[in-house]
């Protein structure tokens, strides 16, 4: 279900609301390793619509090489997005903190592609790093 609500939030951040896949994949597994926030918001999100299909709804259509948000898409998102009223508020369920010493949950394994994958961008990334320092030292 997060995963509807994240493909949702994605699109409608792009022109048109139109994303290719590689661009989709890329926004996800950074909101995806972004921390708890982002996986609370989403959560408490798709709370608000319980049965979400985003595809059988016809929220996103699959456009040659990608996805895109509808209208029917938008409204849902700014109706989810809407702040809750009195009734809402008085039927969610009270929010459990949880203590400081209790371990947090230990987060699936990744795949040993996306493992790779994520080598050869923190190794871009220093690479480049390396030559802004050089030519800002020089």
């Amino acid at each position: 279900m997060n995963f509807q609500v994240t493909v949702l939030k994605i699109l409608v951040a792009y022109p048109d609301g139109f994303a290719v896949m590689e661009d989709l994949k890329r926004d996800m597994a950074i909101l995806a390793t972004s921390g708890r926030d982002w996986a609370d918001r989403t959560r408490r999100l798709a709370a608000r619509v319980p049965d979400l299909d985003i595809f059988s709804q016809g929220l996103v259509e699959r456009i040659s090489g990608g996805w895109k948000i509808t209208s029917k898409g938008r409204a849902l998102l700014e109706l989810m997005e809407a702040r809750p009223t009195a009734l809402e508020r008085a039927e969610a369920p009270p929010v459990v903190e949880t203590s400081a010493t209790s371990p947090a949950p230990v987060p699936p394994l990744r795949q040993p592609t996306d493992r790779a994958k994520r080598r050869r961008e923190r190794r871009e990334r220093r690479r480049e790093a390396r030559e802004r320092a050089r030519a800002n030292a020089s």
